[in-house]
Parts: structure tokens; sequence; C-alpha cells
């Protein structure tokens, strides 16, 4: 079983409460999801914090999406507890402050994860909030129980790609139509909001709008004039 999980939490530092902020006239959190049920799965799982639950549990519901509580700062043990709570083989991480996720790519990066068995999977080169990672879920159950430092345990998976003697890694250049480092599309600042509320008004039309082929044009289009 492969399932999405998508991290969310309602605090932020630079950006308080960016998660329930309106994108088109919905939250961003609800954006993201939407955007996510266009990559096939057979599970989708919003994985919030506890103090997050009944602000997340109506948009969750929204989207079709299971609700999960787990530690606010152990986001590794969060996932780990998401796997031991249903038969999951692989999880398609996602995270909740990135609404323009290439599901194209996200299709394409966990098809080629599925056919290596690949403990971690990512696409380099695409731009910053447009990506996904597959991970094999033994993996990441293992990563919970040997991983020790913060860092590791609060961002999921640098533990897999930092020891690759332990893990067998994808990490290949993406597709030349899905790169452009260059452009910057996750939601972290003010400036990202704006940004991407512009972003999303002239998408909202586009019969693929959550493609990374159509994403990239359309911002070039906006913010290069190329």
């Amino acid at each position: 079983m492969t399932a999405i999980v998508l991290q969310a939490r309602l605090d932020s530092s630079r950006l308080p409460g960016k998660a329930l902020l309106l994108l088109g006239g919905k939250p961003v959190i609800l954006r993201v999801m939407e955007a996510l049920n266009e990559i096939p799965a057979d599970l989708r799982i919003l994985a919030c914090s506890e103090d997050s639950v009944s602000a997340f549990s109506p948009l969750a519901g929204e989207a079709g999406f299971n609700i999960f509580a787990g530690p606010k700062d152990d986001v590794l043990e969060r996932f780990c507890r998401v796997i031991r709570c249903h038969s999951i083989n692989r999880i398609i991480r996602a995270t909740g402050d990135n609404p323009f996720v290439f599901t194209d790519a996200a299709a394409a990066l966990n098809a080629e994860a599925m056919a290596l068995n690949a403990c971690y999977s990512v696409y380099s080169g695409i731009p910053v909030g447009s990506g996904v990672e597959s991970v094999r879920a033994s993996s990441l159950h293992r990563a919970g129980n040997e991983a020790s430092l913060y860092y590791d345990r609060e961002h999921v998976c640098p533990y897999l790609y930092a020891h690759p003697e332990l893990f067998q890694l994808h990490r290949p250049l993406a597709p030349l139509r899905w790169q452009n480092s260059g452009i910057r599309l996750t939601i972290d600042t003010q400036e990202d909001y704006e940004r991407a509320q512009i972003l999303y008004a002239a998408l909202k039309d586009e019969p693929l709008q959550h493609h990374g082929t159509t994403i990239i044009k359309v911002y070039k289009n906006i913010f290069t004039g190329k």
C-alpha cells in the first residue's frame, strides 16, 4: 500500500498561521491536499501535531484525507506512528506549505522508486516547494529507531540520505521539463504568500494547473516575462 502523508502544523515563526491563510478563497492546506489528490495512492493522510487537529479535521474531511495526530517536534515519530497504524509499504511525503507541488513529477518519481525498491527517492533540480519524497516504510521505521539528533527527527528524512551505506538512495536530476531550481514555490514568508496568490489566480483556469510544466510556464510568464 502506498500512502500520501502530508505533514502540517499551525504555528510558523516566519508566517504565523500560514496553513489557514486563504489561497483562491480556500485555506492553503486545503489547496495542498487538492493538488495531492491528483497523485495515485491507496491512502491519504494529513499527519499534524496534536494542537492542530481541531483546525485541520474539517479540511481533511473535505479533501478526502484521513487525519492523524502525533508529536509536534518529533515528526519522524509522527510518521512512524502512521506506518504502525496502517499497512503501508511506501510513503509519498509532502509538506503543508507547498500548494504548487508538481503532481506529474511526483507520480513519476514514485513509480521510479517503486521499480527500484529504493529506500529514499527525490528529484533534484526542481523548484523549491514543488517536490515530494518517496520513502520505503520499513526504511523510515528503521530511521525512527536509530536517529537521535533533533534535526533528523524534526525533518523526517535526513537520517536516510545521510547514511547511504545503510539505505538505497535514488536522487536523480529531474527530467528537463521539470528543472528550474531558480523558481521558489513554497510558502514560508509574506513575500512567498503574496507571490503564491498571484500565481494561483493565474493557474486557476489552466486544465493541468498542478502539472510542473504548466506551473513553470505560467510562473515565467508572470514573474520573468519569458
